[in-house]
């Protein structure tokens, strides 16, 4: 009997059966995983703590190294500088160097700077280091989104990304009790050192936690250098503008309208390059969907809010009533300690389908737009303990109001769209903090004059009532003329401040019920990510 010969098998399929078996993925869902996750939401945290840490105690970190108060606002400049331009560009480094080899890079760089710089006298160094701590600094937190976008199971994404929320509502408001500690009670010098022993923990975390990636190099080719070239003077610029703006008078000032129209310009070019790039940092079209382009424009409305609130309290309370750190750090506390506890509660609410997390983020825009509402009545009569309800608050709205963005910005992400959307997110979220420093400051100096010139105004046309205000502060407290003046110019000045602190609440408070309008119109649905179940075969 014949037999009829089997076809030779195709060179494909002899290749694949030759093949090896592929090996596992790197980096499955376990203990270290779990580990370098934390290490890099410490190595965040730290980051987010010096920066704020420094830019409270500023005033006394200029006056412990003799620099002048000009000089010292361009330290905090440059830092912030660095620092948001950094978040533009480091998702695109951590893919071309791997993830676990730059963050740990950055983690170091940034724990050395800050352990050196109490050593350093001359005000260039000075600049220069600051700036390139902010590089390093700007570096992590696109870092923490990445890892949780990439290596956390669909069931426990939600709760990564409430780490990730952390840097926005915990690390700021426990950076006024830190301040407070060291400047009181330890010395000045650690407002820089108590960075370098949780990098190094942070360190040993990343290495033993995170997997190691290939270099990939050959990224090199097509670098979008013509992006660096645009991207980076285009935000420093914006960023000087608006952290010099009020010491150097706005618009009454050519550099910072200079600085204005040219970091506009450059953006808008830089912009136009990245959408035409083969491997840009930022994927434009990305912001088709109309849920990321929300969950970023209600982002910066929401940091611009956050800064604003806990901002205009302190300032208050420092210039009227003369508060320390040490005295605002309770406010501080009441909002930054719940966090640890609100923030899995809010994810675990919105991991839950028949949640819908645009109202989740509805109800928490309406508790900061109430708290608004409630500061917007403050007096000159106000202290600490006035502004507690508008803490309690905060408490609950600020993860109702992250959280839920983050959920509707990385909805359906593949893994290979991780890093854009990590740049999006970071680099709004990194310039929304200058801004809302910026509009805060500059809005408040602005109010602050129109009602001084106001109350003036009263004052001189009731020369009646004016003398005898004189006349009362002279017979109380024992006065001369020229002191009695003096006294009730800075009475005026305090009112002024009240009133123009009174409006920035208000202005608060109409943005965060814009965004609720928003959510009725632009965001659709998401569910929470879920594992993909096999389909039953029949």
């Amino acid at each position: 009997m014949s037999t009829v010969a089997a076809p030779p098998a195709p060179p494909v399929a002899v290749a694949a059966a030759a093949a090896p078996k592929a090996a596992p993925a790197p980096g499955a869902w376990g203990l270290r995983v779990i580990v370098g996750l934390a290490g890099v939401l410490l190595a965040v945290v730290i980051a987010q703590l010096n920066d704020r840490v420094t830019a409270i105690a500023m005033p006394d970190i200029r006056g412990a190294m003799g620099i002048a108060r000009d000089d010292g606002s361009w330290l905090s400049t440059v830092y912030e500088v660095t620092q948001v331009s950094a978040m533009m560009f480091a998702p695109w480094c951590s893919a071309t160097f791997s993830l676990r080899r730059f963050t740990i890079g950055a983690v170091v760089m940034f724990a050395l700077l800050g352990a050196v710089f109490p050593f350093v006298s001359a005000l260039g160094s000075m600049y220069a280091i600051r700036a390139l701590q902010g590089l390093a600094g700007g570096c992590l937190p696109p870092m923490l989104m990445t890892v949780a976008l990439r290596f956390l199971p669909p069931g426990l994404k939600l709760y990564g990304l409430g780490a990730y929320a952390l840097t926005a509502t915990f690390a700021p408001n426990l950076g006024s009790p830190l301040a407070a500690l060291w400047m009181e009670y330890v010395g000045w010098h650690w407002l820089f050192w108590q960075i370098v022993p949780l990098a190094l923990l942070s360190i040993g975390m990343i290495a033993w936690g995170l997997p190691q990636d290939p270099l990939r190099l050959e990224r090199f080719r097509q670098f979008d250098w013509r992006g660096v070239l645009l991207g980076f003077p285009a935000i420093a610029m914006l960023v000087v503008a608006l952290e010099q703006g009020t010491r150097l008078g706005w618009t009454d000032s050519p550099l910072i309208c200079a600085l204005f129209v040219g970091g506009v310009a450059m953006l808008v070019l830089f912009l136009v390059n990245e959408w035409f790039h083969p491997l840009p940092f930022f994927k434009i079209q990305l912001l088709a969907r109309r849920n990321l382009t929300h969950a970023l424009i209600t982002l910066a409305g929401v940091l611009l809010i956050l800064v604003a609130v806990p901002g205009v309290p302190a300032g208050y309370l420092a210039e009227v009533h003369g508060y320390r750190p040490l005295e605002l750090a309770p406010l501080a506390l009441c909002v930054a300690l719940p966090q640890l506890l609100a923030l899995p509660a809010v994810a675990a609410l919105c991991n839950v389908r028949r949640v819908d997390c645009r109202w989740v983020l509805a109800t928490g825009l309406a508790l900061i737009a109430l708290s608004c509402v409630l500061g917007s009545f403050m007096t000159s009569d106000w202290t600490r303990e006035n502004f507690y309800a508008l803490q309690i608050l905060q408490i609950f709205a600020q993860p109702m109001a992250v959280i839920p963005l983050l959920m509707l910005a990385t909805n359906g992400m593949t893994p290979a769209e991780g890093p854009f959307a990590s740049a999006w997110f970071n680099t709004i979220k990194g310039f929304a903090v200058v801004v809302g420093g910026g509009v805060t400051e500059g809005l408040t100096t602005m109010r602050e004059h129109v009602h001084s010139n106001v109350l003036i105004d009263q004052l001189g046309n009731r020369p009646q009532t004016m003398a005898l205000m004189q006349h009362d502060l002279t017979a109380r407290l024992g006065l001369d003329q020229s002191a009695s003046l003096a006294l009730l110019a800075s009475h005026i000045r305090e009112q002024a401040l009240v009133l123009a602190s009174a409006d920035v609440f208000r202005v608060m408070a109409v943005v965060a019920v814009g965004l609720i309008l928003l959510i009725l119109v632009v965001p659709t649905r998401v569910y929470p990510p879920r594992p993909v179940a096999d389909t039953p075969v029949r």
